[in-house]
C-alpha cells in the first residue's frame, strides 16, 4: 500500500517521527475495516523503518482521537468477509503496535473512546491535551475488546479500575486519566504539537537498539494477553450473530435505548 493511496489516514515523515493521524473527521475518526488495514500498514512501514526513531498517532479535526467501530457497518456482516477473526483486522493492527521496534505515542484530543481508548492502551506512551476524553463504549453496543482492552488495561490502571471502565461504560477526563496511570501527562491544547516533538526529540537522542529492547521487554511480561485476546476474538465472532450483540447498533440506528435482556438468548 503506498502512500498516495491512503483514504482513511494521512501519513508524514519528519526530523525522524513518522505521525498517523486518523482522517474521518466527519465520522469522530471511527474505525471501520479499511481503517485498520491502512493503521497496520503505516505502523509496519515506519516501525521498520531505520530513519524513522518514533511513531505518533493522533486524530484529524480536534474533537476526536478515535470513537470506536463506524456504526453504520454491522458486527454481524463483517464477520466472515473481511480479514481477522471479526471481518476487521484489529488483531493485526493491536500487533503491529506492540511489535514495531520503536516507541508508539498516541497524541490525544478530544473523545478517545470505545477502540480509541484501546489504542491508547496498546501506546508505548500517551501525551494529552486537556480537553481530551477516555472511556469505553462496547458493553453499550453489544461489544467488548476481550484480550489488550481490557487485561493489558487492567494491567496499567488496576484491576477495580478497569472493571469499573468496562462495567459502567463511563467517560473519564483527561486528569483523571493521568491519575489513574493510563496516560503519562496533560498539557493545554495549545501546547501539545510542541510537546509531543520534544518527547520525540529526546526519544531520537537515544540508542535505537537499547528502546526496541526495552520495549520488547516490557511486552514480554503481557505477551500472554495476546493469546487470551486471540481466543476472546473467536468468541466474539460467534456473538456477533446473536440478537443480543445486534441490538446496541438497531437501537444506535433507530435512536433509542437498548434493550439487551428483552433479546437475550
Amino acid at each position: 500500500m503506498t502512500e498516495h493511496a491512503y483514504t482513511d489516514i494521512t501519513y508524514e515523515e519528519k526530523d525522524h517521527v513518522a505521525t498517523i493521524t486518523f482522517n474521518r473527521p466527519e465520522k469522530l475518526n471511527a474505525f471501520r475495516g479499511h481503517t485498520y488495514m491502512e493503521v497496520t500498514d503505516a505502523v509496519l512501514r515506519a516501525g521498520w523503518n531505520r530513519d524513522i526513531g518514533a511513531i505518533v498517532l493522533t486524530g484529524a479535526g480536534g474533537r476526536a482521537f478515535a470513537v470506536g467501530g463506524d456504526s453504520s457497518e454491522k458486527k454481524s456482516d463483517r464477520v466472515g468477509h473481511g480479514r481477522g477473526t471479526l471481518g476487521i483486522p484489529v488483531e493485526e493492527m493491536q500487533t503491529a503496535i506492540r511489535d514495531v521496534p520503536k516507541p508508539v505515542i498516541a497524541k490525544v484530543r478530544g473523545y478517545a473512546i470505545g477502540s480509541g481508548n484501546v489504542i491508547v492502551t496498546l501506546c508505548d506512551l500517551a501525551i494529552v491535551s486537556e480537553n481530551a476524553m477516555f472511556g469505553q463504549a462496547g458493553p453499550k453496543m453489544g461489544s467488548v475488546d476481550p484480550g489488550f482492552g481490557t487485561a493489558l488495561l487492567a494491567r496499567i490502571v488496576g484491576e477495580k479500575k478497569a472493571r469499573e471502565i468496562w462495567f459502567l461504560c463511563r467517560k473519564y477526563s483527561a486528569q483523571e486519566a493521568l491519575a489513574m496511570g493510563l496516560i503519562n501527562q496533560v498539557v493545554p491544547d495549545d501546547q501539545l504539537d510542541d510537546e509531543v516533538d520534544r518527547w520525540c526529540r529526546e526519544i531520537n537522542d537515544l540508542s535505537p537498539t537499547a528502546l526496541a529492547i526495552a520495549k520488547r521487554s516490557f511486552n514480554a511480561d503481557t505477551e500472554n494477553i495476546r493469546g487470551a485476546g486471540l481466543l476472546g476474538f473467536q468468541a466474539l465472532a460467534l456473538y456477533f450473530g446473536t440478537e443480543e450483540s445486534k441490538e446496541g447498533g438497531d437501537a444506535l440506528r433507530a435512536k433509542r435505548k437498548p434493550d439487551f435482556r428483552r433479546v437475550m438468548a
